[in-house]
C-alpha cells in the first residue's frame, strides 16, 4: 500500500479536548477524518523472524488490527469528563481555586488541556472518586499495584512528548502542598516531595520545581495565583535521580581491609536501605507520607520473565542486563523510603509508545 500523504495533520487545538481524528485501517493511518476522540489504547509491534546475527527487527507499522483498546483508562477519561461538565463538585476550596485558575480563558500562558486534564484525573481519583460511586478505580489500582510494583501506591500519566510533563509536575506538586499547607490534617495531601529523574542532566533541568529557583515554573508559567506563591516555598522537595539509591560504602578502611573484615559475610561498610533513605530524604526534614514523582518512569519496574519469551544474546542480552539493573536499583529504592518514611502516592510521568509500559501500568 503506498504511504497516505495527509497535508495538515493537525486537527485539534492543544488547548481543547480534542474532537476528531484520523482514522486506522488494517493497512495502517488513513487521510480519513473521525469524529469524536480517538479512545485510549495502544499498537502492539510485531517481532520479525531473528537474523543470524542476533538482531531482532520489529514491524512497528500502526495498523489497525494491531490496536489494543484500553477499556479502563477509557472509562476513568468518561468519568473525569462528567465531572469535569458538573463544575467540579466534591474537593476542597483550595483545589477548586487552582482549577479554576488553570481553566482561566483569560489567562496569558494557557495550559494545553492534555496538563489539565492529568491533573484532573489525579484530583478525581484523590478526592472525588470513592465518594462518587468509583471506588471500583482505587480497589482496580490497588490490585495492580499489588500484581507489578510491590504494593507501591503508582499511577501513570502517559503524555506525548513535548506536551509538557514537568509542568504537570509543578501542577501536581502544587495541589498537593496547598492542600496539606491548607489543612495539616487531611491525610490525602503531602507537602514533602521526591522528584526522582534517571540521570544528572534530567534532574539538574527538573530545578525549575523547586519554589526558590529564580525561573521556578510557579512563576514562569503562571500555575499558582501570586498571593499562594510564598506559601508554596514551605513545600519540602528533594530532586535526586535514581543513582542516589545505590548504597555508599561508608567508614574510612581500604577496600581490601574491608573484604577481609567482612570475609563475604554482610558488610558494615555498605548503607542499609535505612541508612541510604536518610541520606537520600535528609532534606525533607524527617517528613513521612511523601509524595514520588518519577520523571521518565518507564526506567522504574520490576520486570518478570515471561516464559515465551525468546532468549536474547549479544548485545542486546548485556543492553537487557543494564536497564534490568537500573530499573531493580529504582525500584528498590523507592521500596526502602516506602518501608522507612511511607509514600503518599507515586506519580509516574513517560511519554513511550512501547506496548511493554502499556501493559505494565
Amino acid at each position: 500500500m503506498p504511504p497516505v500523504v495527509i497535508d495538515n495533520p493537525i486537527l485539534n487545538s492543544p488547548f481543547l479536548e480534542p474532537n476528531r481524528h484520523f482514522r486506522f485501517s488494517d493497512e495502517g493511518i488513513t487521510d480519513e477524518i473521525a469524529e469524536g476522540r480517538r479512545e485510549s489504547g495502544y499498537f502492539l509491534p510485531i517481532a520479525s523472524p531473528r537474523k543470524k546475527s542476533g538482531q531482532m527487527k520489529f514491524d512497528t507499522e500502526w495498523t489497525q488490527d494491531r490496536f489494543f483498546s484500553s477499556p479502563r483508562i477509557n472509562r476513568i477519561r468518561e468519568r473525569v469528563n462528567l465531572w469535569r461538565q458538573g463544575g467540579y463538585v466534591g474537593v476542597t476550596r483550595t483545589t477548586l481555586r487552582l482549577l479554576e485558575y488553570w481553566n482561566d480563558p483569560g489567562r496569558e500562558r494557557k495550559l494545553f488541556f492534555c496538563q489539565i486534564e492529568a491533573l484532573e484525573t489525579a484530583i478525581y481519583l484523590t478526592e472525588v472518586a470513592s465518594g462518587f460511586g468509583d471506588a471500583w478505580i482505587e480497589n482496580d489500582l490497588r490490585q495492580e499495584n499489588a500484581d507489578f510494583n510491590g504494593g507501591l501506591p503508582r499511577l501513570a500519566m502517559k503524555m506525548a512528548t513535548g506536551s509538557g510533563k514537568t509542568v504537570v509536575m509543578g501542577m501536581l506538586i502544587a495541589w498537593q502542598a496547598l492542600n496539606k499547607l491548607e489543612d495539616k490534617h487531611d491525610r490525602r495531601f503531602s507537602d514533602a516531595f521526591l522528584i526522582v529523574a534517571p540521570g544528572i542532566t534530567i534532574r539538574d533541568r527538573l530545578r525549575v520545581l523547586l519554589p526558590q529557583d529564580p525561573t521556578n515554573y510557579y512563576r514562569e508559567r503562571d500555575l499558582v495565583p501570586s498571593d499562594l506563591t510564598d506559601r508554596l516555598g514551605q513545600a519540602r522537595i528533594v530532586i535526586t535521580n535514581y543513582h542516589a539509591f545505590i548504597p555508599r560504602e561508608r567508614g574510612d578502611a581500604a577496600r581490601l581491609t574491608k573484604s577481609i573484615l567482612t570475609r563475604g559475610a554482610l558488610s558494615p561498610f555498605i548503607e542499609t536501605p535505612d541508612q541510604m533513605v536518610r541520606r537520600v530524604c535528609r532534606e525533607l526534614g524527617g517528613k513521612k507520607q511523601i509524595i514520588v514523582l518519577n520523571d521518565e518512569a518507564h526506567h522504574c519496574y520490576r520486570g518478570k520473565p515471561r516464559e515465551d519469551a525468546e532468549a536474547l544474546i549479544g548485545d542486546d542480552r548485556v543492553e537487557a542486563k543494564k536497564r534490568d539493573e537500573e530499573a531493580r536499583v529504582w525500584m528498590s529504592g523507592l521500596e526502602a523510603v516506602h518501608r522507612k518514611l511511607g509514600l503518599r502516592a507515586v506519580y509516574d510521568l513517560s511519554a513511550p509508545s512501547t506496548a511493554r509500559w502499556a501493559r505494565r501500568r
